[in-house]
Parts: C-alpha cells; structure tokens; sequence
C-alpha cells in the first residue's frame, strides 16, 4: 500500500546501489582537486555531454567557476577508498593526489589528469550551467574519452 512519506525516508529506498564517479577539478594555483560525486548523467549524445552537480559551498565549486573544466572519472572496484577520501576531504587545503599517491597521466584537455587506475576519463569542457536549489548542475561537452579495457565499474550499495 502506498502512503505519503518524508521525501529522504523515500529517496533512501531507492537510490542504492548507485554508480559513483570522480571530477577532477583545476585550483586557482593551477593545482589539480578531485571530488566525489553521487549526482551525474549523460545529457546528449550529439554531442556527447555530462552533467555534473555539485554544492555550493563545495570546493570544486569555487574550482568550476574559475576554471570551466573538468574530468569525469568513472572508477573501478579498487578506487574505493579514494571515492571515500576524496568525499570527506576539503581541496581547499589538502592535495588530495598527494594525499591518496593517485597516478595519473596528462589529459589532451587542458592537462587535467586521466587518473590511470580508472575505467574510463571524460574530458568536458563546461557550456553551461543551471542553479538547482544549493548545487549548480554543469553541462560539460566532452572533448576526449579514454577508457581502460580490464576491471569494473565502482558501485555502492
């Protein structure tokens, strides 16, 4: 029988598992910031398009609105723990690469890293964006893709 509910009793039903994915963001200082997000989709195919939401009082935030770049990082089973870290660190001063000894490689886009122990790398460049109540949703046309054959997709339950 249905009844009416507080929306977080209902969204808590229903949103695991989820998949989980990494933005790699450029500071200010041209330092690189990763965030943890829960909230992205795809948008467009032609072209290809992601969107990503992330909160206004998020470091990254600050990122995206100097810097209209980023890195979609979609990571395999064993990123796990940087998922977590990643989530509960501030970037604004901590360097969350040093921190977590994440290897990457150089990105065609701007250089942001393609973190290698991923399964694939987006690389978006913002072409607009939307105010959603206390995140601002950026659409991000990607530019290059790259994709690693072996492991799977990180999901949460």
């Amino acid at each position: 029988m249905m009844k009416t509910v507080d929306f977080s009793i209902a969204y808590n039903q229903v949103h695991r598992p989820s998949k989980v994915a990494l933005a790699v963001t450029q500071k200010h200082d041209g330092s690189y910031n990763l965030i943890t997000l829960e909230w992205f989709m795809r948008t467009s195919i032609r072209p290809p398009m992601f969107a990503i939401s992330v909160g206004h009082m998020r470091f990254s935030h600050k990122c995206l609105e100097v810097n209209p770049y980023f890195n979609l990082v979609f990571p395999t089973s064993d990123m796990k723990e940087l998922c977590m870290s990643a989530g509960s660190t501030t970037g604004a001063d901590t360097d969350k690469f040093e921190l977590n000894k994440v290897e990457f490689i150089q990105g065609k886009l701007k250089g942001l890293p393609v973190l290698t122990q991923a399964k694939a790398v987006f690389e978006c460049e913002v072409v607009t964006q939307v105010r959603s109540g206390d995140h601002t949703i950026y659409v991000g046309q990607v530019k290059h893709s790259w994709l690693k054959e072996e492991g799977g997709v990180l999901v949460f339950n």
